[in-house]
C-alpha cells in the first residue's frame, strides 16, 4: 500500500515490525490498526491525513505513545506516527525552543539544559511532548513557571482537511486557546514553540520517604508545610512501596512508604532553608534531597513506569487537603495488591492558579492537587483484576472531594461526562464551538473527544479559517 507524496515508513499488519510499531506505553492496550504511517516531516503528515480521509479510515495520532488510555493507537484505522520527528532547536538568547511533534521530554531537557534553561515538562522523561502539552502539562516547574501550555507560544498544525496552519495568540487565536488544554481534538501538531526559563542545570531535588504507618501524621504536616511554600517548590506525594532504585537501600525495597518528591527551582541554599521544616517532620526512613542535575531528576522515576507494563488509572482534582480527605487517602492508598501500584498527588496552585479560569482551555486551575490512583502490573502477574478494583473503590471513596479532573489522566473506560468535568461547562461549550469550526466532521476523534455540533462539514481542502 502506498500513500501519494509520503516519504516515511508505512507499516501494515504483514510487516515484521508491525507488533512493535503498534505497541504503546500502556501494555494493557492491544489495538490493531490497518496501517501505521511513520512520518519524517510535515508533508508526510499532510499526505497521511488526506489519505485517511479519502479512504474513510479513522485516525490516531502518536507522539510519545504515553497516554494511559492508549489514544495513540486505534483498531482498523491509520496511526499517524510522529516518533521519528524528535528534533529540538534552542535559541538561548531569546529563551525559546522549537520542538517537533514526536519529541519526548527527555529530548527537550537534553537540549535546553545545555543552556541552563527549561520549561515545565512532566516528571518522566519518556513522556511525549505533544500529548502532555495539549492536555495542559503538569510538572515540577509548574508552580513557578506555569503549566506547559502557559509557556506555549505557537504551534504548527495539520488540520482535518490536510491544510497547514501556524497558530498563536495573533494567528487563529480561538484555535490557540483551544489547543492549550483541549487535547488532540483539533489537528496534528508537527511542532511547538515554547518559552524557556533559567533552571539548573543543578537543582535541589530528591525524595523523602516515611513509613506508611506514619502517613496520616506526615500528610497533615505536609499540608501545613505547603500552605506557606514558595512557588519555586514543586512536590509530588506518592503512596505505595519504595521502588528498587539504586539510590534506595535494598532493605527498603518494596516497603510501604509515603514519599514526597521535591524539586526547588531556585537557589540551592534557599531551597535548603525552605525544605528544612518538611525534612524534620517526624523521622524519615530516608532523605535523598540534595543538589542534583535537573536532567537526571527528570528521569529518576522512569524505571517505575516502564513501557509495556499494564496500567489502569482513575484520577480527580482535589480541594484543600482536609483531615477527612487525609483519612480517606490513608485508608485506601496502601491496600493495593501489586507492589508497583501507587497513588500520587501533584501539588498545583502557585502560577497555575494565578491564571484566570478560561484564559486557556485547561480547567480547574483553582484545585489544590491532582491525584492519580494507578494500578500497575506486569504481563503474567495476576494483580490486574484486584488492583483495577482497588482504583475504582478508592476513586468512589473520593467522591465527596472530587473537583474536576486533568484530561491527560483520564483512562480508556471513563464516563463521557468526565470530559466535560475536566473543563467545566463554559470552557467545554467554547471547545465545542472551536471543534465545530476546525473539525466539523470529527476527523480527530480518537482522543478524549470534544464532539462538534451536528450539521456541519468540511467543504474543501483549504476550508479551515485563515
Amino acid at each position: 500500500m502506498d500513500i501519494d507524496g509520503f516519504r516515511g515508513r508505512l507499516i501494515s499488519a504483514d510487516h515484521a515490525d508491525y507488533d512493535s510499531a503498534r505497541a504503546v506505553w500502556n501494555g494493557a492496550i492491544d489495538r490493531r490498526p490497518h496501517l501505521i504511517a511513520r512520518c519524517i516531516g510535515t508533508a508526510d503528515v499532510v499526505a497521511a491525513v488526506r489519505f485517511a480521509r479519502n479512504h474513510d479510515l479513522g485516525i490516531a495520532i502518536r507522539g510519545g505513545g504515553h497516554n494511559v488510555a492508549g489514544t495513540a493507537v486505534c483498531d482498523d484505522g491509520i496511526v499517524i506516527d510522529l516518533s521519528a520527528m524528535r528534533g529540538v532547536r534552542v535559541d538561548p538568547a531569546d529563551r525559546r525552543a522549537w520542538v517537533q511533534g514526536g519529541a519526548l521530554w527527555g529530548d527537550v531537557d537534553h537540549e535546553t539544559q545545555a543552556h541552563g534553561l527549561a520549561t515545565t515538562g512532566g516528571i518522566v522523561s519518556h513522556t511525549g511532548v505533544a500529548g502532555l502539552t495539549l492536555g495542559g502539562g503538569v510538572g515540577w516547574l509548574m508552580r513557578k513557571h506555569g503549566l506547559t501550555v502557559d509557556n506555549l507560544l505557537a504551534i504548527n498544525l495539520v488540520t482535518a482537511d490536510g491544510g497547514l496552519l501556524r497558530v498563536s495568540e495573533d494567528e487563529h487565536p480561538d484555535l490557540f486557546w483551544a489547543l492549550r488544554g483541549g487535547g488532540g481534538n483539533f489537528g496534528v501538531v508537527t511542532s511547538f514553540e515554547f518559552r524557556l526559563h533559567p533552571v539548573g542545570p543543578t537543582v535541589l531535588a530528591g525524595p523523602i520517604l516515611w513509613d506508611a504507618t506514619d502517613a496520616a501524621e506526615v500528610l497533615r504536616l505536609y499540608r501545613d508545610f505547603i500552605a506557606g511554600a514558595p512557588d519555586e517548590l514543586g512536590t509530588v506525594v506518592r503512596f505505595g512501596t519504595a521502588p528498587p532504585l539504586t539510590v534506595i537501600p535494598e532493605n527498603l525495597h518494596w516497603r510501604p512508604v509515603m514519599m514526597v518528591g521535591a524539586c526547588y527551582a531556585g537557589p540551592i541554599e534557599e531551597g535548603e532553608r525552605v525544605l528544612r521544616p518538611l525534612r524534620a517532620s517526624r523521622t524519615p526512613l530516608l532523605d535523598l534531597v540534595g543538589p542534583a542535575p535537573y536532567v537526571g531528576f527528570q528521569s529518576a522515576l522512569d524505571s517505575t513506569v516502564v513501557h509495556g507494563w499494564n496500567y489502569y488509572w482513575k484520577s480527580t482534582h482535589l480541594p484543600e487537603v482536609r483531615d477527612d480527605l487525609i483519612d480517606v487517602i490513608t485508608e485506601h492508598a496502601f491496600s493495593c495488591s501489586s507492589p508497583r501500584s501507587y497513588a500520587a498527588m501533584f501539588h498545583l496552585k502557585g502560577a497555575v492558579s494565578r491564571i484566570a479560569e478560561g484564559a486557556t482551555a485547561f480547567g480547574n486551575r483553582q484545585a489544590s492537587h491532582a491525584i492519580t490512583l494507578d494500578a500497575v502490573w506486569r504481563s503474567g502477574e495476576d494483580f490486574g483484576d484486584r488492583d483495577t478494583a482497588w482504583t475504582r473503590q478508592f476513586f468512589a471513596a473520593l467522591r465527596p472531594f472530587r473537583q474536576g479532573v486533568y484530561v491527560n489522566f483520564l483512562g480508556d473506560d471513563e464516563d463521557p461526562g468526565r470530559i466535560r468535568e475536566a473543563y467545566g461547562d463554559a470552557v467545554y461549550d467554547r471547545l465545542v464551538d472551536v471543534k465545530t469550526t476546525y473539525d466539523p466532521e470529527n476527523v480527530f476523534h480518537h482522543n478524549q473527544n470534544i464532539r462538534p455540533r451536528a450539521g456541519t462539514q468540511i467543504v474543501g481542502p483549504t476550508s479551515a479559517p485563515h
